[in-house]
């Protein structure tokens, strides 16, 4: 489990590694790759798909991320 949807970038590692199940807490509007910017992980055209589950304790780690950047500005 991941804090942060997939961008496109890691989205093609997890498919090319073959990774069977992605599970992430914060959908990510601006860059996200498994369902709210683009559906990589799920494009029936590729011939590798991963099951997607998002939005897992997504209050918590959207808390997460705000607390961290907030603390490195």
């Amino acid at each position: 489990m991941v804090t942060l949807e997939p961008c496109l970038m890691c989205a093609g590692a997890i498919l090319q590694a073959h990774i069977p199940r992605v599970v992430f807490g914060a959908w990510d509007e601006k860059a996200g790759a498994a369902g709210s910017l683009y559906d990589v992980l799920r494009d029936r055209r590729l011939p590798y798909r991963a099951e997607v589950i998002g939005g897992v304790r997504e209050d918590a780690a959207s808390a997460l991320l705000r607390d961290f950047f907030d603390q490195r500005r």
